[in-house]
């Protein structure tokens, strides 16, 4: 018991920003793993229909208990305008975003569908800018550092992608990996011939621009309605609602609404609880601290890591290039957040130098209306 309260008390004086980091940072590492499961979930014939309705049902049931105790006191009133809000943000961030990146993905391969979206920090950088959402200083050592940063991101994925160079890194795929979904799932599709790249390519950018509209409308909607899990609670309920009526027109087999094996139940299950449920309660927690552009300037990282799971789980080779887009991506997010850090220094000294000012301003305004009109000088000297 000690133990766990020295734990817990260690826990609770770790800096914010630290936890926003190590959170950002694990979210990268699950969503990697999502790229991986769900290309071997369409390997395995699942539905792309099924499939996104069986993951938010899943992480509704999971969010759904949370969000019922723990913000009972603090959730506001349901409320017609709030459930619109609610309805647009799952037609954004759920409806929208997954359904073209389960197109996008059948098309192309995990590691492509990971690069791509590396353009959600420069998308979600202009749409929050636009709205004034972000502060954009470019005569500024922090304005300058942020679109350097992202630029610099963006061209570290891009590496990745269009350059392989020599091999430096090559493993023979997991056997874990295998066993679980089986060789037929893990060797198929990933590195087919026939896959039309253009077309996967435009529904991989309309997934990015669902995801950074999500990102960047989630803001002024938690200022109005803090219950961070309700919000993610109600967006799910509204995205399996969506998605159904889409299901209930497209996909008439009903033989694919049946789970087949242990390895599409585990896909599911995946996608539900890691990249759906846990990911969205995380990633909505570091949008309402950290900002939008914040959570999406992590997106870089999350290439790096689907190369080196790829690598490892699925035997796919890791080239020169990236390492070199390895490189600048680091680059790219130390400058992003150094501009952060250096617009919230120069926002807050200049905060305190109008309060001084200010201060010093009533002081002597004070001082002028209570001095008296004659001093005991003056006094001395009538008298």
């Amino acid at each position: 018991m000690a133990d766990n309260g020295s734990a817990s008390k260690r826990l609770c004086q770790v800096p914010e920003r630290a936890k926003l980091h190590l959170a950002m940072l694990a979210l990268q590492f699950g969503y990697a793993g999502f790229h991986v499961v769900s290309r071997a979930a369409l390997n395995m014939g699942v539905s792309k229909l099924v499939f996104p309705v069986y993951r938010n049902i899943i992480a509704l049931l999971l969010l759904l208990p949370f969000a019922y105790f723990l913000e009972k006191r603090d959730r506001p009133a349901l409320t017609v305008s709030f459930a619109v809000q609610f309805f647009l943000l799952a037609l954004c961030g759920i409806t929208a975003n997954q359904g073209f990146y389960l197109l996008g993905l059948e098309l192309t391969s995990p590691t492509f569908a990971s690069a791509i979206q590396n353009s959600v920090p420069a998308i979600t950088f202009l749409m929050a800018a636009a709205l004034r959402l972000e502060a954009v200083h470019i005569k500024r050592r922090d304005g300058i550092g942020k679109v350097a940063g992202t630029l610099l991101c963006v061209g570290g994925a891009s590496i990745i992608t269009l350059f392989k160079g020599p091999v430096i890194i090559s493993h023979d795929p997991s056997p874990t990996l295998t066993l679980v979904m089986g060789s037929r799932a893990i060797a198929t599709g990933l590195g087919a011939d026939s896959k039309n790249w253009t077309l996967g390519c435009i529904f991989l950018i309309g997934h990015c621009l669902s995801w950074s509209g999500w990102l960047v409308l989630q803001a002024p909607v938690l200022k109005k309605y803090p219950a961070r899990l309700s919000v993610t609670s109600y967006t799910c309920f509204f995205g399996v609602l969506q998605f159904m009526v889409i299901a209930a027109f497209m996909e008439r087999d009903f033989d694919a609404w049946t789970i087949h094996s242990g390895g599409e139940l585990f896909t599911i299950l995946y996608a539900g609880f890691v990249a759906s449920g846990i990911a969205f309660a995380v990633q909505i927690w570091c949008i309402d601290r950290g900002g939008p552009v914040f959570v999406a300037v992590y997106q870089p990282v999350q290439t790096l890591v689907v190369a080196i799971v790829a690598s490892i789980a699925l035997g796919e080779q890791f080239y020169l290039g990236g390492i070199i887009g390895a490189v600048l991506i680091v680059g790219g997010l130390y400058l992003v957040l150094w501009g952060k850090s250096e617009e919230k220094k120069l926002n807050k000294e200049a905060i305190t130098s109008n309060t001084s000012s200010h201060e010093i301003s009533h002081a002597h305004s004070t001082k002028t209306l209570t001095q008296p009109l004659l001093t005991s000088s003056t006094v001395a000297e009538v008298v």
